[in-house]
């Protein structure tokens, strides 16, 4: 699969890319998910933007929070794959990129995720295990996990 992938801090994204990110967040996190949620958080500003092109369209993205903004450790959020990309792996080469990104940035730290709790075996799947109690974020199942450097 031919992806384009960038990483870009917050405010070297174009308005297209920026407006192509938000759109993205919004189609699945707040329209497919039907969660109303204010997914601009102010700490986007804080973060670096992984995205994955597929021709024009936005087929990925993942947010890169430093340490100490959500977590102690480095985390990835805002895990998004388009609906139009689905189906093609697209989610597993988005996660390997992010944790890629996560080790230049940072070095070769933990990372944490918050993760929805129907896609556990996904992320075990990369290594993450999970720590903590299943919690409620938005009304939707969560669970804590790190990966281990």
């Amino acid at each position: 699969m031919n992806i384009n992938w960038q990483l870009k801090e917050f405010d070297t994204l174009t308005n297209n890319e920026l407006y192509q990110l938000l759109r993205l967040r919004s189609e699945v996190f707040v329209v497919e998910q039907n969660c109303v949620f204010l997914d601009m958080d102010n700490k986007d500003q804080l973060c670096w933007h992984l995205l994955g092109w597929k021709d024009s369209l936005l087929a990925a993205s993942t947010r890169i929070v430093p340490p100490g903004l959500a977590y102690e450790e480095v985390s990835i959020g805002r895990v998004v794959t388009s609906p139009a990309a689905r189906g093609l792996g697209i989610g597993r080469l988005l996660m390997q990129e992010s944790i890629k990104a996560c080790y230049d940035l940072f070095g070769r730290e933990k990372i944490r995720i918050g993760a929805q709790l129907y896609l556990l075996e996904f992320y075990r799947s990369l290594g993450f295990k999970e720590e903590g109690e299943i919690y409620l974020e938005d009304d939707i199942q969560h669970i804590e996990m790190v990966l281990l450097p």
